[in-house]
């Protein structure tokens, strides 16, 4: 019998446990699996094999509802700005000094954990948000394109909209589709997303979708406030740790 490489099967668990993370709370896959993967490899490679299971769950995500319409109008300009900002700062992933990289990705990771962490909402005005929109796009793409992750600030911004339940988690679905393709396309224009990489994501598909399947039998099993609070302390430690080995 053949001998299984370790860091193949490393690898799918990070994608099993980001995808649990995803089917409790509808979001997280890309930042627990760029957490973990990162441990073991540069952030861009990381990214790499992220890019189809993120694809596949988040057109999931946002196709299997009704409001579809409604938010690609809404979001249109911040989807634009998404785009753009993302395939404009994916160099920064893929150069060559990986340790800036890896430093982004654990100060990203805390910061978002730091958020979790933190009970008191935003709330943005419907005047407020045309202007916004654009912005929090353009921040979430150079975020995305730097570190891998997608979640700030558009996580906290739409979270900030007053959507309804079922509406959120078909925006975040869509926002994520956006930056999943916009950092694509940003890794193939530096040579970091080659056929090879394309069929290690496509493999680790399997797992997400595993992972994700069991977080949906999780979400009515598991109190939500006690999930965050391991979730965010867990993205908090990964993070801190990202630093530390990009300043050593």
């Amino acid at each position: 019998m053949p001998d299984i490489d370790p860091s193949l099967i490393a690898i799918a668990l990070a994608f099993v446990l980001a995808g649990v993370v995803k089917g409790v709370s509808g979001m997280g896959l890309p930042t627990v699996a760029m957490g973990i993967l990162g441990l073991m490899m540069t952030p861009a490679q990381a990214a790499s094999l992220l890019i189809v299971p993120s694809l596949v769950t988040n057109v999931w995500q946002f196709v299997a509802g009704p409001h579809r319409r409604r938010l690609l109008r809404r979001m249109g300009t911040m989807l634009v700005a998404i785009g753009i900002a993302t395939s404009a700062a994916a160099g920064f992933l893929t150069g060559a000094d990986t340790r800036a990289a890896t430093g982004a990705l654990g100060i990203a990771l805390v910061a978002y954990a730091i958020v979790g962490l933190a009970k008191r909402g935003l709330s943005v005005s419907p005047r407020a948000e045309p202007v916004l929109s654009p912005l929090v796009g353009i921040a979430t793409g150079l975020v995305t394109g730097a570190t891998g992750v997608f979640v700030l600030p558009a996580v906290p911004y739409l979270q900030a909209l007053d959507l309804e339940k079922e509406e959120l988690v078909q925006a975040l679905g869509l926002s994520f589709t956006v930056s999943t393709i916009a950092l694509a396309a940003g890794l193939a224009a530096h040579g970091a997303f080659a056929m090879t990489a394309a069929a290690a994501s496509i493999i680790d598909t399997l797992p997400a979708l595993a992972g994700m399947a069991i977080g949906q039998w999780i979400r009515f099993r598991v109190q939500p406030e006690t999930f965050r609070l391991i979730f965010s302390t867990g993205l908090l430690c990964l993070g801190a740790d990202l630093v530390l080995r990009a300043s050593v």
